[in-house]
Order: structure tokens, then sequence, then C-alpha cells
């Protein structure tokens, strides 16, 4: 998985607007630096997931005891680990991925790194079996979405944009695994929010299993 690096602009809070209707949605530019940790377990390797839950595809593994830079952290599958229970997760770029603080010596038992989701390339996926994911890779604006699952759904990205554009989709149905990418029409600092869903185009189904809507940047 590509992810761009973090775009942090200080002291700068956005506001977006889609004209969906009863939706306002806003997004804030976070300031902060990127922080160090430490991977804490009980000895055995730990996972790395697109996505900050534990039903993501697995994407690597880390070594208990490596130092990584923890680039930004956000909220998802409540685990317990080495270091406590949380919700917390940290995406860290050198491993594409994120791992659960649980499991992560920060020095602190809160969030110590910006938010993620602006300008991240943050990774989302879907409820439930978790069968679409997707990513927004800043650096060039491009979706990526891919499909787990050969269940006869495809796995949707819906996007907005400024102005009030959208919902806009970018899908996959490969299954298995596999993967599309679509660049969008960004121009740098542009925002766009959006959500990963899964959908049943044959039999005309609507967007279930979407996740919770990120914003974020082109670079």
């Amino acid at each position: 998985m590509a992810c761009s690096q973090f775009r942090r602009i200080a002291g700068r809070t956005v506001t977006v607007f889609a004209a969906v209707a009863g939706l306002v949605l806003a997004g804030a530019v976070p300031a902060g630096a990127a922080v160090d940790g430490t991977v804490r377990t009980a000895g055995d390797p730990l996972n790395v997931r697109r996505a900050p839950t534990t039903s993501a595809t697995i994407v690597g593994t880390v070594n208990n005891g490596t130092q990584v830079t923890i680039d930004c952290q956000t909220h998802g599958t409540r685990v317990s680990g080495e270091l406590g229970t949380t919700t917390l997760w940290d995406y860290v770029p050198s491993l594409d991925g994120y791992v659960s603080d649980a499991y992560m010596y920060t020095g602190s038992d809160g969030q110590v790194a910006p938010s993620c989701g602006v300008g991240t390339g943050s990774a989302q996926c879907s409820t439930g079996g978790c069968a679409g994911e997707g990513l927004f890779r800043s650096e060039d604006a491009t979706f990526v979405v891919w499909d787990r699952s050969p269940d006869g759904k495809s796995a949707v990205v819906q996007y907005w944009l400024a102005g009030g554009v959208g919902p806009l989709v970018v899908r996959h149905s490969g299954g298995s695994g596999s993967s599309t990418e679509q660049a969008i029409d960004l121009q740098p600092d542009d925002w766009v929010y959006y959500k990963v869903c899964v959908r049943d185009y044959s039999a005309g189904t609507g967007f279930e299993s979407c996740s919770n809507g990120i914003t974020d940047y082109a670079a």
C-alpha cells in the first residue's frame, strides 16, 4: 500500500459542505509533529493492518522492540494488548499501515500524535466483514479500492468534492484482494470527503456497510 507523507498546516481549520440532505462535513488540518514509539508484545511479531480495525487486511508485521515513527493516530477497533486496552491506532508510514496503540509504547496512554485523516492518505474499510477497503493517496490525488471477497458485491468509494459535487464513486469487483486505482481532479490543498462501502449492483441494492467518513487533501 502506497501512502503519502503527512501534510501539516498549522492553525488552519476548514469546514466543508456537501450538497447532500442534512450533510455538513467539518475537517481540521491538525498541527503537530510525528512521534516515536516502541513496539511492545509478548514476543511475537505485531500485525500491521491497512485500516484501524482488526478485520482489515494484514499488510505486514513488525517485531517486538522495533522503534518506529508514528505519523498520526485515530480511533478504531478496541484492542487489549501488552500496554492495556484502547481504541487508539497508530499510522506508521514505514510499515505502510496501522498498529494498535495497545502494543505501542509512547510514554503516554493518550493521543500523542496528530489525528489521521487529513493529508495522510488514510485507509478506511467497511464494517462487518470489511470486504471493501479504500485509500486516498494524497500525493497524486488517487483512490485505491480493494475488493476482498468474491461475494458478488463491489467495493465502492463514495466521495464528495468542494462545491457540493457528489457523491461520485470509484468501484472494484475483482474479489480476492485485487484492487483498482483512479485519479480524481483535485488541485493541491483541495479537499475530498469519502466513505468506503459495498454494493450489489446486479441486484440493484443500495450502499451497504459504509465506513465513517474521512476528509483528506491533495498534496
